[in-house]
């Protein structure tokens, strides 16, 4: 662990680095200081070799000489003159082997004025040497001033020759002497070269009979005997230059060599002191580094100390090193600053983390808090508490109509007016989104929560003004009790919402959480994620309810109606999903697979016959939608039907959600040929101006009044009013709910133009009904 943290140290880092860059400097220098000093002694060998050549060949020509003055001492010596004259072998003999010895000449002979051998003079056998004077003789006779080198039993042999004059040319003198141990030792004693004699004799055998080499070199040299320019022993480096001397019987060649490491040597000290001063520099700057860095970074660790200081909310500590005038002072500066801003920020953050800045109430989350805080008494000190949560009626319609402003308007007033009913210190009031907010009350059992949701009702009956507009608010509120209605503080809230909603829909103002509700809730929404597959996989089936026409009217008419063949569930009843597909928008993918179900059963033959008007309900998504009408037109030209064998139904409700917009929408279907009816005529909030000014050709009337007419006389009262008004306005109409042949029968009696329900017929699926409408004639 200590070891990670090391390596990830950022002093190690900088250190290391700067370390590395300083060695990897160092290195290239003694490279390159090496490579410099080898260069330089090779550079000064050579020039040295050159000069030990010159002095060699400079010795060759000295020892030359002098056996040339030897040998013209004896030429001319008159002892010798006579002996030679008289023919005298013996003391010729004697002669040539004393002046020899005397002069340290090893070979002296007396050739004749045809170069033929009278007399030689050896140290033993005179094969060898015969042969080697018969060849060197012709050559010296050509060039008296000259000597050559002869290979004689593998050992080199310098020879001169001088003519003997009495006074004509009578013979000719000559002698030789060994290139012995003696000329390199006084080589190497001269000028501390080394020199060695390499010998390859005529029948190809190698030797070095002469050597100033030590043991290794020179058995290294005999081993290779093949001379190079540099000859590497393993302790150390000869740069050799190879000196050919002219030579018969063999060759020679003369081997100087000179050391590169004794060149060198007095340069090594220079290179270890050079490395001691090195090391005890980087051991400096290690240590200037590291301080250096220990400067750096112990800022650092203070930074990082407020970081994490900073991670744990403390904004309140001030950070050190702020009096620096360097950049680690002005980045502790900046770092403080930082500090005192985040602090700023998240105090403002935790402001509006819990608290809604429209209305100035507290959030979803801050109401959540308020409830765990309440809901988690200790066993024993348990204490009720009841939340209400509402939701606005036609919000979004405000919205739309009046603006966004205006729409925050009236949420800053709903919010006053749930503050003035909620008085005590303890409970609150939040506002959860959008237009939807909750009460908190605490010690509050169900009488008390509902006693609140009915004074909030009481309070709504009041319309808010604002300048010269006037809105009138209502809301579904629903209410849970904790402990019976939940466990936990989540729950609670979940359960609150759930009432809510189905207070909503059931236009009840209050209702307190009932298990059925969600039990509903999780069913219908497990039926919604697969009604969604439903289309795809061809699970929906049409369904068509006949329509009777009361008066003899000519053509038939039905109401279309989806029904689901759910794989598990079976038929699955429009009741549980139409609802909650009209919430989430899916009912417009479902009005529009129902038209065109009947489009293609209307362009059948079993149906063109039959002069078949369908009706089709329309919601209120369907309505608001801009691209409706384009997407009817398309499936009409697709099957090729006419727009007026459709009848579509629209509620009331639906068209006063959004009346404008519903308005231009059913002005550009009727215009397209479509019948238009209103649905559930009774139930909603329209006024018969506005009812005048839709493009309807059709009333139907809802089934409550219609079924209501064997019971009472005003359900009949409403039937027969709705009757004649829609008479007037020129509008058909249409009774639903017949569930008795009386209905019927007094239905025909008011003058009603069409009925429709479970005594006429029940829904029937596409077959079904075409047979029911042939067994009808």
């Amino acid at each position: 662990m200590k070891l990670a943290v090391l390596r990830r140290s950022l002093i190690v880092r900088l250190v290391g680095i700067s370390l590395l860059l300083l060695l990897v400097v160092q290195a290239a220098g003694f490279a390159v200081v090496r490579a410099t000093i080898d260069r330089n002694a090779r550079g000064q060998i050579a020039r040295a070799l050159d000069t030990d050549e010159n002095v060699w060949r400079r010795l060759l020509e000295q020892n030359a000489d002098r056996l040339r003055q030897g040998s013209a001492l004896l030429a001319a010596d008159y002892g010798f003159r006579s002996a030679v004259n008289s023919g005298d072998e013996e003391t010729i003999q004697s002669v040539l082997e004393n002046h020899g010895s005397r002069i340290g000449a090893e070979v002296t002979a007396l050739l004749d004025t045809g170069l033929r051998l009278r007399s030689l003079s050896t140290p033993a056998g005179a094969g060898d040497f015969q042969a080697a004077v018969q060849q060197v003789a012709p050559l010296l006779a050509s060039q008296p001033q000259g000597s050559r080198i002869a290979v004689i039993g593998g050992m080199p042999y310098q020879f001169v020759m001088v003519p003997m004059r009495a006074p004509v040319v009578i013979g000719w003198v000559l002698m030789g002497f060994p290139v012995s141990q003696s000329l390199a030792d006084e080589m190497r004693q001269l000028l501390s070269v080394h020199v060695a004699l390499l010998v390859k004799a005529s029948d190809g055998r190698l030797s070095v009979p002469v050597s100033t080499l030590p043991a290794e070199p020179l058995a290294l040299l005999r081993r290779s005997g093949n001379p190079t320019g540099e000859l590497d022993t393993g302790q150390g480096v000869l740069l050799a230059r190879v000196s050919p001397l002219d030579t018969v019987g063999g060759e020679v060649q003369a081997l100087l060599l000179r050391s590169v490491d004794e060149v060198v040597a007095p340069y090594r000290q220079l290179q270890v002191l050079l490395a001691f001063i090195t090391v005890a520099g980087v051991l400096l700057f290690a240590m200037g580094n590291g301080v250096m860095a220990q400067r750096v970074t112990t800022p650092l660790r203070s930074l990082l100390a407020a970081t994490r200081r900073l991670s744990r909310g403390e904004y309140d500590v001030p950070l050190e090193h702020l009096d620096r005038a360097d950049e680690i002072g002005n980045l502790a500066r900046s770092f403080d600053k930082m500090r005192v801003d985040i602090g700023a920020q998240q105090s403002e953050i935790r402001r509006l983390a819990y608290w809604d800045r429209l209305t100035g109430l507290p959030n979803r989350e801050r109401f959540r808090e308020a409830v765990l805080a309440a809901t988690s008494g200790q066993a024993g000190a348990v204490q009720p508490l009841a939340v209400l949560t509402l939701d606005l009626d036609r919000f979004k319609h405000v919205n739309d109509v009046l603006g966004y402003a205006f729409g925050d308007r009236l949420l800053q007033a709903v919010a006053a007016r749930l503050r003035e009913q909620v008085g005590a210190p303890q409970d609150m009031v939040a506002r959860m989104g959008g237009n939807e907010f909750a009460v908190l009350l605490q010690g509050a059992d169900a009488p008390a929560a509902h006693e609140l949701a009915r004074r909030i009702h009481q309070s709504f009956e009041e319309p808010l003004v604002f300048e010269d507009q006037s809105v009138d608010l209502s809301a579904g509120i629903g209410i849970a009790c904790w402990p019976g209605d939940a466990d936990d503080a989540d729950t609670l809230l979940s359960r609150s919402e759930i009432a809510m909603y189905a207070a909503k829909r059931q236009l009840s103002g209050a209702l307190r959480y009932d298990p059925a509700f969600d039990l509903a809730s999780a069913q219908t929404l497990s039926l919604l994620t697969e009604l969604r597959r439903a289309v795809e996989h061809n699970e929906l089936r049409l369904y068509l309810q006949p329509k009777l026409a009361l008066h003899g009217q000519p053509g038939l008419a039905a109401e279309a109606l989806v029904r689901w063949q759910h794989p598990q569930r079976g038929l699955v009843a429009p009741m549980h999903f139409i609802p909650f597909a009209e919430q989430t928008g899916f009912v417009r993918q479902l009005t529009l697979w129902i038209f065109e179900e009947v489009a293609r059963l209307l362009a059948s033959q079993e149906a063109r016959h039959l002069q078949l008007r369908v009706s089709v309900n329309l919601s209120t998504r369907d309505l608001l939608d801009p691209e409706l009408s384009t997407r009817l037109a398309a499936i009409l030209v697709r099957y090729g039907v006419q727009a007026s064998a459709f009848c579509l139904e629209i509620t009331e409700s639906a068209i006063m959600d959004d009346p404008q917009r519903a308005e231009a929408m059913l002005n550009r279907l009727s215009q397209q040929g479509f019948k238009l009816s209103i649905d559930d005529f009774g139930t909603g909030y329209s006024s018969l101006a506005y009812l005048r000014r839709l493009p309807v050709d059709e009333l139907k009337i809802d089934k409550s009044f219609v079924m209501g007419m064997q019971s009472g006389e005003d359900d009949a009262m409403i039937v027969r009013s709705t009757i004649e008004l829609a008479h007037n306005l020129g509008l058909t109409v249409v009774a639903e709910g017949v569930e008795t042949a009386a209905i019927l029968e007094r239905l025909r009696t008011l003058a009603c133009d069409e009925a429709q329900g479970y005594h006429i017929a029940r829904p029937l699926p596409v077959d079904d009904f075409l047979a029911w409408q042939a067994r009808q004639g």
